[in-house]
């Protein structure tokens, strides 16, 4: 195609229409230009997308006759190939006819064609070069790869669009057989599966296909939690494996950024009334855990390992399931907006870095963020003319939150007082068995403030590469960010955050907001400290003015322990030691203060800040030490 024919097709398509090529050339000049509506966002999500897309460019070996690196995108942090880069095939294709840039259209075939590398007797593609790593990744590349052909290919030669379509037939098959039940593995893949084998079903009129999504649709319904409609699934060896407290596996980044968001695809192109209202008080406790700025607040959730604030690294975006249900919530809008001016804050070079101070700390991006969260831009702008129209009209729940609402099948608590936002959490249902990785223990796992943003947010109790492929090793000392009580006697390290057994409680009287934890102080495997006090009570109290933090014990302490407080924060943000109590940050938008009536210390580290892959952030290490023959200290933390 010449550039004169793109720039041409660019000026029709650019409304998000999609019709034969053919036909577009053709009458191009007779077409009357409408403008599109939510112009704002629309030019939010085009610029976000046309960046990424340049980002993945600027990394793709296109002048090697190596067919094993021709077309693939090199990864600036990890030293692997990463197998599912041909999902942006889909992101590039949609570029190269928005803009007319011929150079989209070969960045997406380069990346297609390279997939071969990945490709199985069996028609999957692998998670990388191995090819005995996880195929279940097809599903993913398979609806990308659907989507491309459904909206774009027309842009593609008679031969190479046969090809494509035959390659995705094979896909298909595997994942048919791959994932004949929910169940089948984490529930993200069963969740994905309805809409891959709906889209593709109709694509290459397969009935089969389709009968499959429609029994996959049904049977997913029961894997909604009562009352909070939370769902769960994502949990080793089970997706139906209950903790010790009987609570179910759920995590909110990959709800939100893969699950329902799929689901949601197939309700509406069924028009499912019964699964779109379970959708709707779905996403709309989901939303109740989005945080003012788009952040989402998954320090708790089963597979936190991967949190980025901003979501999931390997995930693909929770745009299409926020706006396609917008209609039905208005808020879900606003969170669409929100979500995507955060994934721009955290973008630079034209690559979507894994968390809010990588540029600050000097942690090179996953190249993996990018091309996943560029798909679902691409479907938003391919389908505007039939979105509903998006706005920050209505508020976030928790923007004008007020009080407490505690979530008993995660056993988590969000409270709301003035400008404060947090949440408590003692959740026990562990990803794997063995592995401590989400905060619980009755911690503190986020607390955030309206005008200076987000102050405290946790990590794993101890960092650990889960998904070796899917993950950044953590550079410098592994330093949890989880606030807690910690002691360690004889090598060993023991903290609440590891107490799987807490019990949380809370009231909300004369204007204040109290959570109390009764905890213990345990080890990686579960042991009690028996050495010094093991048993501590938490409170967490927030008032209009003011966060105050209680730790108390009615043993003796006998070995160092301490109150570990580490406020996130860039580097480049000043830190004042007022007074041997008293401890200040100066943010852009207020002075944060944080007092406590034992002395206040700030780890000595190599480096201005700690980082901490999750949530991807910097972090002061602040230590407040039980003083001699004390079994009881106060912070607290407040914003001028």
């Amino acid at each position: 195609m010449k550039r004169k024919e793109f720039i041409e097709l660019s000026a029709f398509a650019s409304l998000g229409l999609t019709v034969p090529l053919s036909s577009i050339l053709s009458s191009c000049k007779d077409k009357i230009v409408l403008e599109p509506h939510s112009k704002e966002f629309r030019t939010l999500t085009y610029n976000l997308l046309r960046d990424w897309c340049d980002g993945l460019i600027q990394t793709q070996v296109m002048d090697s006759k190596d067919p094993a690196k021709q077309g693939m995108f090199i990864c600036p942090a990890c030293n692997k190939v990463h197998g599912r880069m041909m999902d942006a095939v889909y992101p590039l294709l949609a570029m190269a006819k928005y803009t007319g840039d011929k150079k989209y259209l070969e960045s997406g075939i380069a990346v297609m064609e390279w997939a071969k590398n990945v490709t199985l007797p069996s028609g999957a593609w692998s998670n990388d070069l191995n090819p005995k790593s996880w195929n279940g990744i097809t599903v993913f590349g398979a609806i990308s790869l659907a989507e491309t052909l459904h909206y774009h290919g027309d842009l593609l030669d008679i031969n190479r669009r046969k090809q494509w379509t035959d390659r995705l037939e094979k896909a298909a098959d595997f994942v048919y057989e791959k994932f004949p039940s929910i169940d089948a593995t984490n529930v993200n893949y069963g969740a994905t599966t309805i809409y891959a084998l709906n889209l593709i079903g109709k694509m290459l009129n397969k009935p089969a296909y389709i009968s499959r999504s429609k029994e996959l649709a049904n049977e997913i319904k029961p894997y909604f939690t009562n009352p909070n409609h939370f769902l769960y699934g994502e949990i080793k060896p089970s997706a139906h494996k209950l903790s010790a407290k009987k609570l179910p596996g759920i995590d909110l980044g990959y709800n939100v950024e893969e699950s329902l968001n799929n689901i949601v695809l197939y309700a509406v192109h069924e028009n499912d009334q019964e699964l779109l209202e379970l959708l709707d008080k779905s996403l709309s406790t989901h939303l109740e855990f989005m945080l003012p700025d788009g952040g989402w607040d998954n320090g708790w959730g089963t597979r936190m390992f991967k949190w980025t604030y901003w979501g999931s690294r390997t995930c693909d975006g929770s745009q299409p399931a926020l706006v396609l249900m917008a209609d039905r919530n208005p808020a879900l809008a606003t969170a669409a907006v929100k979500y995507t001016e955060l994934l721009k804050k955290c973008t630079n070079n034209g690559l979507l870095h894994g968390g809010i101070h990588y540029v600050s700390h000097g942690i090179k991006p996953c190249i993996h963020h990018t091309f996943a969260h560029s798909k679902p831009l691409a479907h938003l702008l391919d389908n505007w003319d039939e979105l509903p129209k998006i706005d920050t009209s209505t508020p976030l729940p928790r923007s004008i939150a007020n009080g407490i609402k505690h979530y008993k099948e995660i056993d988590t608590s969000l409270f709301a007082r003035g400008h404060w936002r947090g949440t408590v959490t003692a959740y026990d249902a562990i990803y794997k068995d063995g592995h401590y990785r989400q905060a619980t223990g009755g911690a503190m796992s986020l607390l955030y403030h309206n005008k200076v943003g987000l102050l405290l947010a946790a990590s794993m109790a101890e960092y650990k590469l889960v998904e070796s492929l899917n993950q950044q090793p953590n550079p410098g000392e592994d330093f949890p960010f989880t606030p807690r009580v910690e002691t360690r006697f004889d090598g060993k390290w023991y903290s609440n955050i590891f107490d799987r057994t807490a019990i949380i409680s809370s009231e909300d009287t004369n204007g204040k907001i109290n959570i109390d934890a009764e905890c213990k102080l345990t080890d990686y495997n579960n042991e009690v400290v028996e050495e010094t006090a093991s048993d501590f009570n938490l409170t967490y109290q927030a008032s209009e003015t003011e966060i105050q933090i209680i730790a108390k014990t009615n043993q003796k302490i006998l070995t160092e322990t301490a109150f570990v407080l580490p406020i996130i924060s860039p580097n480049n943000e000043a830190i004042n030691q007022v007074s041997t109590n008293e401890i200040t940050v100066q943010k852009p938008e207020g002075l944060v203060k944080i007092t406590s009536s034992v002395p206040l210390k700030i780890k000595e580290t190599s480096r201005e800040r700690i980082f901490n892959m999750v949530p991807g952030a910097e972090a002061i290490p602040i230590m407040a030490y039980f003083e001699v023959n004390s079994n009881e200290l106060k912070i607290s933390i407040q914003v001028s």
